[in-house]
């Protein structure tokens, strides 16, 4: 999940940087995507956008009264890790599109983990008829809508993924959330894969 020095530049945006490119340095560009976000005025200001996100995450993470030096390496090994991820786009069928959805999931993880934004709402949901089986969503308007899954001591993020009916929000290792109404279904991440039926019990 590490890289070189020049592919971590998005990990430290400066006010020195024009305004029409990217938070990196352009001459020194390694990857096909980076090439990309450089010719490209939209994903250069996407960049912009989420290098900002990530520096406030960094604000959020030293602030806290416990772990915060833990909390800043583990947020700096993982976006390590996004940027080694973004770079693979070179692999996709549309280049453009893969890196466009990296960073728009990008930004919207790091909003709901880290309370960037105030939620646009939040239910607190009430699992095969037991209160004490809960599940707790934070929504966030991000440009991809993203949400914070809390259950038990667990933190997760998802985004709305496409469906038929009512909402659907997919997290990570298979954990989703679908919602009709004041209804759910609730499934655990792998490898568990649990599936609750659930009911608003309280929003906010």
């Amino acid at each position: 999940m590490f890289r070189t020095i020049a592919a971590l530049s998005l990990l430290a945006a400066t006010p020195a940087v024009a305004q029409t490119g990217p938070a990196f340095d352009c001459t020194k560009a390694e990857s096909v995507a980076e090439e990309l976000i450089c010719s490209d005025p939209a994903l250069s200001a996407l960049d912009r956008r989420v290098a900002d996100r990530y520096a406030a995450a960094l604000e959020t993470a030293r602030g806290l009264d416990a772990g915060a030096e833990a909390a800043e390496d583990e947020l700096r090994a993982y976006q390590r890790g996004w940027i080694k991820g973004r770079d693979e786009c070179w692999k996709a069928d549309d280049l453009r599109d893969c890196v466009e959805t990296a960073y728009l999931r990008r930004e919207g993880e790091l909003v709901a983990q880290w309370l960037l934004e105030t939620p646009t709402g939040i239910a607190f949901w009430a699992c095969d008829g037991n209160p004490a089986n809960e599940v707790v969503t934070y929504f966030f308007d991000t440009e991809l809508p993203s949400v914070r899954f809390e259950r038990g001591d667990s933190i997760d993020t998802g985004f709305v993924t496409r469906t038929a009916s009512g909402a659907r929000y997919e997290g990570s290792f298979g954990r989703s959330i679908w919602m009709k109404g004041e209804n759910a279904t609730y499934r655990e991440p792998d490898p568990d894969g649990t599936e609750y039926t659930c009911t608003v019990a309280r929003q906010e």
